[in-house]
């Protein structure tokens, strides 16, 4: 076994039970033999090698080459394995993340998101086929975390649950302008202009998405209320009673967060409700999981409150609620990813091994950084005025209820009457 990698490998795993076996088909134990075992076969030198000097990024490139195979556990075993140790080292496990530490300084280069580079990160992104999407999906296709209530609800009710919370912090009245900002394959949109008569906008800059929302809308006989166009946000005009955007905000880059408010105060009314619903980080500034960038959201960034605050506030927009979401995004990513294997057949069917194996990575990876490190969703609501909403959150729940409540055939919900 490389050396460099054993020596990486044995400081870091002082607790657990991990096997790899190198490729001379050498067996080496690492932990105190505690806990889920999970054995790890590399299959070649250059892999080994790789492993050594950036692990971050070359675990799972080589996972997806069948260069590195799980023969016993899983991905999410490993990574559960991973952070483990991480938390015990502490400030030793800096180590471990060397690589990510490196790459921060290059970080805003990497997410200079003009509008045509945003619409090529997108395409790379959610052009994928829409099939690939419904193999996971919920039957809405809501491609963010979801909300539950309880923790056995099913991955439908608690994404509906997760529309109801965001509309009931948006206080819609009948017929109001609502701007979608990021507006996937149009379920929220749909709901907002059923539910509440009102009039939407989504904007995507991705070609699949706003296929299947622009038809979805004409089937739904909602095309006259929800409206779904390829534009960038930097060129919309104004003014909109309320903005939501929903999972966009992690594709804007650090470098446009100025940009990205300062146009949402443009846009929005002066007694206009924004919510923004984007993933976040708890521990403060960090730089892109190189695995991430390269093969999943080029150009993406996960911001932390520290730096999304400082661009709303010179934007002369308000803050008036902030509530974070934590392992409502685990459990959403729990389900996605055993829908994802039951039907893994079908997405080597559609692209390849390859491609199955970087999405399954992609699902476990995610899933663990909100189970077990710093990744968590923030909704934040934002008005003008401080006087445009309750002073109580009272509203909220109450609103929820009653959308969840049994509805009048061709009415919209008493939440809006």
């Amino acid at each position: 076994m490389n050396w460099l990698l054993e020596r990486f490998v044995s400081r870091l795993f002082r607790k657990g039970s991990l096997t790899i076996t190198d490729p001379a088909g050498a067996t080496h134990r690492f932990g105190d033999g505690t806990g889920p075992h999970v054995h790890v076969v590399i299959h070649s030198r250059s892999a080994e090698r790789a492993m050594a000097l950036d692990p971050m990024l070359a675990v799972p490139e080589r996972y997806m080459d069948g260069d590195v195979d799980i023969v016993e556990g899983d991905i999410l075993s490993l990574l559960q394995m991973t952070y483990g140790n991480m938390d015990e080292l502490g400030a030793q496990a800096f180590f471990v993340r060397l690589g990510e530490a490196l790459r921060y300084p290059f970080r805003r280069l990497q997410q200079f998101n003009t509008a045509t580079r945003s619409k090529r990160n997108v395409h790379r992104h959610y052009d994928l086929s829409e099939e690939l999407y419904r193999l996971f999906l919920d039957e809405d296709m809501q491609y963010s975390c979801a909300y539950f209530e309880t923790p056995d609800v099913s991955l439908e009710e608690a994404q509906r649950a997760k529309k109801r919370h965001i509309a009931a912090k948006l206080a819609l009245e009948p017929g109001q302008k609502v701007l979608d900002i990021g507006s996937g394959w149009g379920g929220l949109g749909l709901d907002l202009a059923s539910q509440f008569g009102a009039k939407v906008l989504g904007v995507t800059l991705s070609e699949e998405q706003h296929r299947v929302a622009t038809e979805r809308a004409r089937k739904a006989g909602l095309a006259d209320r929800a409206r779904f166009e390829i534009v960038d946000y930097r060129s919309l005009k104004g003014p909109f009673d309320r903005i939501v955007s929903v999972g966009m905000f992690e594709h804007v880059g650090i470098n446009h967060y100025r940009t990205f408010f300062n146009q949402s105060a443009r846009l929005l009314a002066d007694d206009g409700v924004m919510l923004l619903h984007t993933i976040g980080r708890s521990t403060g500034p960090s730089a892109t999981n190189a695995f991430i960038r390269k093969h999943i959201f080029p150009g993406g960034y996960i911001p932390s409150l520290s730096e999304m605050t400082p661009a709303i506030e010179k934007s002369g927009l308000i803050i008036t609620d902030v509530e974070i979401l934590r392992l409502h995004y685990a459990d959403t990513l729990k389900h996605w990813q055993a829908r994802f294997q039951k039907n893994r057949a079908r997405a080597v069917e559609i692209y390849d091994e390859r491609f199955a194996r970087m999405w399954e990575f992609y699902l476990a990876g995610s899933e663990a950084s909100f189970r077990w490190q710093e990744m968590v969703v923030f909704q934040i609501q934002l008005t003008k005025k401080r006087e445009t909403l309750p002073v109580t959150r009272d509203y909220i729940g109450e609103t929820e209820k009653r959308l969840a409540g049994p509805r009048r055939p061709g009415k919209f919900t008493q939440a809006a009457e």
